[in-house]
């Protein structure tokens, strides 16, 4: 069965970074689209970055330029590198992932981590 482990969350000053983790097992990594989603308080959860299985890359306008995404197929393991972080950064960012195909639509994400809570300070 799949399943996904987020690590790396923490508190941080604006402007810092934080590089998060997402170790992936149960399943052939390589088949899967591994994405980032996160979610505020009093928020809907929303698309932040993807990166399919010939690691092109994907992001939301919002993170655009400040936020990375990156695999490493040989680890099974996502990463999401954040940099220039703001206030409004703040949420409890999730790792999720799908077969073969990338998508912004959280409903199309079958597997889910717990989440990580990321808390950006001014």
């Amino acid at each position: 069965q799949e399943q996904l482990v987020e690590s790396g969350g923490g508190l941080v000053q604006a402007g810092g970074s934080l590089k998060l983790s997402c170790a992936h097992s149960g399943s052939t990594f390589d088949w899967y689209v591994m994405a980032w989603f996160r979610q505020a308080p009093g928020k809907d959860r929303e698309f932040v970055a993807s990166i399919d299985r010939s690691s092109r890359t994907d992001y939301s306008d919002s993170v655009k330029d400040r936020f990375t995404i990156s695999r490493d197929n040989a680890k099974s393991r996502a990463y999401l590198q954040m940099d220039s972080l703001k206030p409004e950064d703040t949420a409890v960012y999730f790792c999720t992932s799908r077969p073969f195909r990338a998508s912004k639509n959280q409903g199309d994400f079958p597997t889910w981590g717990r989440g990580t809570q990321v808390t950006v300070s001014s």
